[in-house]
């Protein structure tokens, strides 16, 4: 029996954005940004009311993440060891085992010796029908993590060990990847997204524990350190329309966030995902990474031709490429990129509508935002797309969208104003009517949200209002 198309689908990172012309169309917008906010300023005063006209369990979204020293020693360990201090992590202290692994993806076998740590069992307040997991770690040359998902069904029985991706921040150990043909029959595995086969039917997922488990070479010192390790779960109703929410917090806040474009990238290394015209993913993390004030340095860089514009572009695409999936548009491995970067976090998770982005722009923090649409359904878009990454860098003071759109022909042309309405639809979205008329997936508000490891209070107010602490 063939399986039904998934949600996950849509993350085929703008591969249909390649419909974005050289020339970017006339009606985008051109004007210079408002006066911006910088990180920190402002102190988000509400306290995350849930938006108009959308009751707080019709979509639940249940992100929880484990980060601080007290979370690092409630796990089950097998040879970790918590770190105290200003940022605590998780770290080898002696392996408990060891692992021959063949790399996929090039052949080559390797023994790992290896250490754990379990999560506490984590108790969903509403069975969900998807989740995503994230993590942020620092790995050393000589050392990878795998991250599994531990499930109990709301019948009572248990998923499979699920590989939610085994990862490094470089390539020369292992080649970062997500694993295919996960199933029970019950659920399945897309890329980075553990669904439910069939959520009308059940049974739906109660609870879960994540398994990390760090690698290092026999006889090294060396060690992974896991800073964040975390999941999304959310039970979104299929839906092809949302309600239009009122403008409110983030009216007229535009924020600072570099401009980069994906399409002058095209026909750079094409090994990565058939080059620039496919990195939307990766080029908006760079964006909102650099706006927090980091970037590659010129040892990064130096593997990238000299000759070709925004170097560190490039970087972002090799270092998030998913090498099972063959794209950059993996969404935790560009979190845990963005995590590569001293003093940064990132997640991903769901968020109901505009009015939690605006909480966001507030405070101060940019939202990368995930979302597919025919050409006549984003006004001066000027292309449609099956899965597309951008920036959302502020609201105009009608409460329209400010978004960097990485599919512009220029960096200068990056800037877009789209339509508040138009905009909430095709991100919120779970159902959708693609160009042949027939129906496809949506995100369902999937975002990626980055910001500094110590927030600050407005911050921290604005990221706890959409259920991230």
């Amino acid at each position: 029996m063939t399986r039904p198309a998934p949600r996950r689908t849509v993350l085929a990172a703008a591969l249909a954005a390649v419909a974005a012309t050289a020339a970017a169309p006339a009606t985008r917008a051109a004007a210079a940004p408002r006066a911006a906010g910088r990180p920190g300023d402002a102190e988000a005063a509400d306290r995350g009311a849930p938006a108009p006209g959308t009751p707080a369990d019709s979509a639940p979204v249940d992100y929880t993440g484990w980060t601080s020293y007290t979370d690092w020693r409630c796990g089950e360990r097998g040879g970790t060891r918590p770190v105290p201090g200003v940022r605590p992590g998780l770290v080898i202290d002696r392996p408990s085992g060891s692992l021959d692994y063949t790399d996929p993806h090039t052949g080559t076998t390797s023994t790992w010796d290896s250490a754990t740590w379990t999560s506490p069992v984590h108790t969903l307040r509403h069975p969900a029908s998807e989740l995503i997991s994230s993590w942020n770690a620092r790995t050393p040359a000589g050392t990878w993590l795998q991250v599994e998902l531990l499930g109990t069904y709301t019948d009572g029985t248990a998923t499979p060990a699920y590989v939610m991706g085994r990862w490094a921040s470089g390539d020369g150990d292992i080649k970062r990847t997500s694993v295919d043909d996960q199933t029970d029959g019950k659920s399945s595995i897309w890329t980075d997204t553990f669904s439910i086969d069939d959520a009308a039917a059940g049974p739906l997922l109660a609870s879960y524990r994540l398994r990390a488990t760090l690698y290092r070479k026999p006889g090294s010192r060396l060690t992974p350190t896991l800073w964040r390790l975390g999941a999304m779960a959310s039970t979104i109703p299929d839906r092809f329309t949302v309600p239009a929410s009122v403008p409110g917090a983030g009216a007229g806040i535009e924020l600072p966030v570099p401009r980069y474009s994906q399409n002058i990238h095209k026909g750079q290394y094409p090994e990565y995902d058939n080059g620039g015209e496919a990195w939307c993913s990766p080029t908006s993390s760079e964006m909102v990474i650099e706006y927090w004030g980091r970037k590659p340095s010129a040892a990064d860089l130096a593997w990238v031709n000299p000759a070709f514009a925004d170097p560190q572009v490039d970087h972002a695409a090799r270092f998030t490429y998913d090498n099972q999936y063959q794209g950059c548009g993996n969404w935790p491995f560009n979190a845990a990129y963005a995590a590569t970067y001293r003093d940064l976090q990132g997640v991903i998770t769901r968020l109901h509508s505009l009015n939690d982005v605006e909480r966001l722009i507030r405070a101060g923090i940019p939202v990368i935002t995930s979302q597919s649409f025919l050409a006549t359904e984003l006004d001066g878009a000027g292309y449609g797309t099956s899965g597309h990454l951008m920036c959302i860098a502020g609201f105009t003071a009608e409460g329209d969208v400010v978004a960097n759109d990485p599919a512009s022909s220029s960096d200068d042309a990056v800037r877009n104003v789209y339509k508040r309405a138009q905009f909430e639809t095709i991100w919120l979205r779970t159902k959708r009517y693609n160009a042949s008329g027939n129906v496809s997936s949506g995100t369902g508000g999937v975002c990626y949200l980055y910001w500094p490891a110590h927030p600050s209070p407005g911050q921290r107010r604005a990221l706890a209002a959409v259920g991230i602490r």
